[in-house]
């Protein structure tokens, strides 16, 4: 037996040997060593991931122990108990591998989908462990007689085993394909049609060595078989990307990566290029052994710290897809002021960029008013010290499984709800939207302060106008009441006179009548020019109510209309509420006769609503058109030849005053209703 330090150099295929065989045993093996000490107790696809790993783990572990018995020529007499279990090793654990393949990729197929597995599922997942009965024959056949190596002992398996493996690996490259193209994540979906493809040329090298025998006999054939060999370390690339997508251990594999990666480099330059190169140049130059050597292994420590920092930034890039969803997301919503016409724009944003980004498959955010199935998930939110409602019926109705209450101190400002396949919903993602809701809530939060300070000002800057219109308001009215007084004097003075009022009785009424128009105009004006109603004597509900309906009864007999009055409220009020209702009734009765045609109702009710007295006013005129529900209340709008434009200002500008509200309830074209609502 030759000693180690005799051995010729190692050739290529020895070095592709021995580094993809001890990384083929040592990643798997650690992601298993992880995967148990990590967790208490696994899930169903954890325990097949797991199992998974342990296969990979044993297929190149031996497969290490029959290349470092052959380059050490440590002969077969002392060592055939351990090659025998090495090649049962093997086997079992090839055999089992692609069954468990098939296997996880049913449940991968399925969490894509947001379900478990169907009846034909759960028949496939047993139908993936038939091939495992011929180990029943397999084993023995490695046990029995003289040793040989594994291919050659169960060579009559080779073909139908390639065919096996080919079929299998084709079935998942399929399954990765599907699973892609569900996928709203673009980094996703290139890794999955990558490692599709990867499968496809993986099991075509597969059934080219084992099943068609290219290159048997050759230096070729034992690189296209070693090739094969090492194939099954994809499954280990899809075993760690999926540990890390969908955070099964809640471990983090980067830096696992990033070591093997770098060593992996580091050994081969070693092995395959300081090595050759410096037993090139002592044979060539006759430089003396070993001087090479160590100048280029001071070159590669020189090169490793940059090295290892590169190798660092390409796979963080692999790693960071959370962290940059979280870091857009929030300077968008910083910048949110600059950038979006109104806080809609920058929810919609936020919806599509998380959708897509964190592979969901819907994602809505609900603020403001919202529907009573959302007030009732943040009532159970809240209920819980406001954590995330998660599988609730009130969101599987609505097609949701995962919801977010959107806080901000004490204040609730919406919901995030959200649609996803369980496996998506990591503890990353989780936190990584935990996070959003808390900048989501803040972004409303400060949208409607935003809001609230402009609706402020423009009350103020509206405020400020209307002043000014009230003080221009009464210097004119000051200056027209006089004349008009002295107008009407004058006609009423003529009417007296017989032949006058013979001849111009026609002229005189229409004088004192139009005077009489300008005057209640007049009034309006100062009515709405004075900052607050004068306080009156305390009165009751009923005496105010039926004293300003005595006013206009005989106007309505007049023009054949019916107008009722009803008191369902004994209270008293304060003199500066009666003044101020006073003002607002009249201007509502007015307007209510006027829209009323002959033969028609108006109704003056009052009852009490929530500790507040609550007045209605409802005629049965055309109604009011829905376009101009809001501009009824501006001053000088009005929808008359001779109107002022001041009568329903008034009455929102008097109810205000003592801290009630005016509103129009509804105008459906049978008249109108509205409602004053001050507190008693």
């Amino acid at each position: 037996m030759a000693t180690l330090g005799l051995m010729s150099p190692l050739d290529p295929l020895e070095i592709l040997q021995v580094i993809g065989y001890s990384i083929g045993a040592l990643l798997p093996l650690w992601m298993l060593f992880q995967l148990v000490t990590h967790r208490s107790k696994l899930t169903s696809i954890e325990r097949i991931l797991a199992a998974l790993a342990l296969t990979m783990g044993g297929w190149h572990t031996s497969n290490l122990v029959v290349t470092l018995h052959s380059l050490f020529d440590l002969g077969f007499d002392t060592w055939t108990t351990l090659l025998r279990v090495a090649d049962t090793v093997a086997v079992v654990s090839i055999t089992f591998a692609y069954s468990f393949l098939l296997h996880v990729h049913l449940h991968l197929w399925a969490n894509a989908q947001g379900r478990p597995l169907t009846r034909s599922e759960r028949v496939r997942v047993y139908l993936c462990y038939v091939p495992t009965v011929f180990l029943l024959i397999a084993v023995p056949q490695l046990w029995s007689g003289d040793y040989a190596p594994m291919f050659t002992k169960l060579s009559f398996f080779v073909i139908p085993f390639a065919f096996w493996i080919a079929y299998v690996l084709g079935l998942i490259a399929l399954t990765e394909l599907l699973i892609a193209r569900k996928s709203n994540n673009p980094s996703e979906t290139r890794i999955m049609r990558t490692l599709a493809a990867s499968f496809i040329g993986i099991g075509v090298v597969i059934f080219a060595a084992l099943a068609a025998g290219v290159g048997e006999g050759t230096i070729a054939g034992e690189y296209l078989k070693t090739i094969a060999n090492l194939g099954s370390l994809l499954p280990s690339v899809l075993l760690a990307y999926y540990i890390y997508r969908y955070r099964y251990l809640e471990i983090i594999i980067e830096e696992s990566l990033i070591v093997v990666t770098f060593a992996t480099v580091v050994l081969t330059v070693y092995v395959f290029g300081i090595r050759t190169i410096g037993d090139w140049m002592t044979q060539r130059y006759g430089i003396r052994p070993g001087l090479v050597e160590a100048l280029l292994i001071l070159a590669l420590a020189l090169l490793a710290a940059p090295l290892r920092g590169w190798l660092a930034q390409r796979f963080h890039k692999l790693f960071e897809r959370e962290a940059a969803l979280y870091k857009e997301i929030v300077a968008r919503i910083g910048s949110y002021a600059g950038q979006y016409k109104d806080l809609s724009d920058l929810l919609h944003f936020v919806e599509e960029r998380t959708t897509g980004a964190l592979g969901l498959r819907r994602l809505k955010i609900f603020a403001g008013e919202s529907e009573p199935w959302v007030n009732s998930v943040l009532e159970k939110s809240r209920e819980n010290d406001w954590q995330p409602v998660e599988d609730d019926p009130l969101l599987t109705d609505q097609g949701f499984k995962l919801a977010y209450p959107l806080r901000r101190e004490d204040n609730v400002e919406g919901l995030l709800a959200l649609d996803a396949a369980s496996a998506s919903l990591t503890p990353d993602v989780r936190s990584i939207l935990g996070l959003l809701a808390d900048q989501i809530a803040l972004a409303i939060d400060d949208s409607r302060l935003l809001e609230e300070n402009l609706r402020l000002e423009r009350e103020l800057a509206e405020r400020e106008r209307l002043a000014a219109l009230g003080r221009m308001a009464a210097t004119v009215a000051h200056e027209i009441k006089n004349p008009l007084s002295a107008i009407k004097s004058i006609a009423q003075v003529m009417r007296e006179d017989e032949s006058l009022r013979n001849e111009y009785e026609r002229d005189l009424g229409l004088i004192v009548g139009e005077t009489d128009r300008l005057s209640q105009s007049v009034t309006q004006l100062l009515s709405f020019a004075r900052k607050e109603s004068s306080a009156s004597q305390p009165s009751s509900v009923d005496e105010l109510l039926r004293s300003v309906v005595d006013l206009f009864r005989a106007n309505a007999r007049e023009q054949g209309i019916v107008l009722d009055c009803e008191v369902r409220v004994e209270a008293e009020l304060a003199g500066k509420s009666v003044s101020a209702l006073r003002d607002a009734l009249s201007n509502l009765l007015l307007n209510a006769l006027q829209a009323t045609p002959q033969g028609g109702r108006v109704e003056l009710i009052a009852a009490a609503s929530n500790g507040d007295l609550l007045i209605s006013v409802q005629d049965s005129g055309s109604g009011v058109p829905a376009d101009l529900r809001e501009r009824i209340w501006e001053p000088f709008f009005t929808t008359r030849q001779r109107g002022t434009g001041l009568g329903l200002a008034i009455v929102r500008k008097r109810v205000q005053e003592v801290g009630g509200t005016a509103s129009l309830e509804s105008s459906n074209g049978r008249g109108a209703l509205f409602q004053l609502r001050v507190p008693l």
